[in-house]
């Protein structure tokens, strides 16, 4: 993501401006540990009903900046559940940034902005009471505020990068010095969303962790920043055949917060057809089956949903039912999206956002459909966990990407 042009500094006092589809601009002035003249500290943010995108700016004054942390205190229930370009934590209403390994240094008058993903319920203001490297705000200079835009927006950019074909590399190396990026596109009603932007090695870490279920095998998963479907980076698995070659990628985040509704969206990008064979790449743990997997794959060549306790699937597989479902396509990206509605225990699936019909199930069994499913009385899923990745169960090897994951409890879209 390109640093916004929008924010100058002046001289002035604070400034809040609130509009109705965002909240807006503070601007304060803070002076860095070693700074002559105070730095200054920008905020903005774009909003939406219980959810926000938030982006600071800091601005070195006459003196260098070598490391930064970044302090500040909601003045509303926000809680910040995703950030790129700096390590946020927040404990109640305090929240730290500290600079990331590859933007801790700024030149003199040079400038920098890291962004977050939260969540809010009864009030979004603007937090003003901005510290530098533990230092409260001094001078406080006027900002010329820009309006909020009506929705968030995860990239300045008009569209996203082409993507460029797969890596002939079986080891990427990471980018030396990445370009600070927002979240991926196509975020509007989120709780959160990752382009992975934020991962700076070929190992996955921060929101995200690898997971072998069972036994670890030839599978693997890395950070890849030659392949991306936005930004610079995505995650790239090497899915082997056979049973304890399994490798996911597994979210770290919690998510109690979006209740018994789960919507899912990411893309996918792989290289083979989805074999005869069951394979898995989404699977969620489910507490209210033992614990057992609710799994998104591929079988007789076909998306299919597998719940493990009992080996249901969705569609069945009859000629019939396989015929209501559809391929995964190849070498390009695909956007898969999902939702889970346990307290009802239904299933809907769409593919580059048209419904696919043989993935559905709606309480009312349909043969060939979710007649299979439907046979095991008062399914209703409690869904606790998130993981991307490769699961065999005797033929079937992929090399699959995967990029611009947003999960929440509204459709999310492509």
């Amino acid at each position: 993501m390109h640093l916004s042009a929008r924010w100058r500094a002046s001289a002035a006092a604070l400034l809040t401006v609130a509009t109705a589809a965002g909240v807006g601009a503070v601007v304060a002035a803070a002076p860095a540990a070693s700074a002559a003249t105070a730095c200054q500290v920008a905020y903005r943010a774009d909003q939406w009903t219980g959810g926000f995108v938030g982006y600071v700016k800091l601005t070195a004054g006459d003196t260098a900046i070598h490391g930064w942390r970044i302090g500040w205190t909601w003045p509303g229930d926000q809680k910040i559940t995703n950030a790129w370009n700096a390590a946020v934590t927040q404990s109640g209403t305090t929240v730290t940034a500290v600079n990331a390994a590859y933007n801790g240094d700024l030149a003199p008058g040079a400038s920098l902005e890291f962004g977050m993903q939260g969540t809010w319920a009864a009030a979004n203001t603007a937090p003003t009471d901005f510290t530098v490297n533990g230092a409260p705000c001094g001078a406080t200079p006027s900002p010329s505020p820009s309006s909020a835009s009506p929705r968030p927006s995860g990239s300045s950019s008009a569209s996203p990068s082409p993507s460029p074909s797969r890596s002939a590399s079986p080891s990427p190396s990471p980018s030396a010095s990445p370009s600070p990026s927002g979240p991926p596109p196509g975020c509007t009603g989120a709780l959160w969303c990752d382009g992975f932007e934020d991962q700076t090695g070929t190992v996955p870490s921060g929101a995200w962790t690898l997971a072998y279920p069972d036994c670890q095998g030839a599978g693997t998963a890395v950070v890849d920043s030659a392949v991306a479907r936005s930004g610079t980076r995505s995650v790239r698995v090497d899915g082997a055949a056979g049973y304890c070659n399994h490798v996911f990628l597994k979210s770290t985040r919690d998510f109690s917060s979006l209740g018994g509704v789960w919507f899912g969206r990411f893309y996918v990008r792989h290289t083979t057809a989805l074999p005869a064979a069951h394979v898995t790449f989404l699977a969620m743990r489910d507490a209210a089956d033992g614990n057992r997997d609710l799994r998104v794959g591929g079988q007789n060549a076909a998306l299919q949903w597998n719940r493990q306790s009992d080996d249901a699937t969705l569609p069945e597989q009859s000629p019939a039912g396989v015929a209501q479902s559809r391929p995964l396509p190849v070498d390009r990206w695909v956007c898969v999206e999902i939702r889970v509605d346990g307290p009802a225990g239904q299933v809907q699936t769409w593919t580059d956002g048209s419904e696919v019909a043989g993935l559905r199930v709606d309480g009312v069994p349909t043969a060939d459909v979710d007649r299979q499913w439907l046979s095991r009385a008062g399914w209703r899923p409690n869904l606790t966990d998130l993981r991307l990745g490769w699961e065999s169960y005797g033929e079937g090897a992929d090399r699959l990407w995967f990029d611009d994951v947003a999960w929440g409890s509204a459709r999310i879209g492509c």
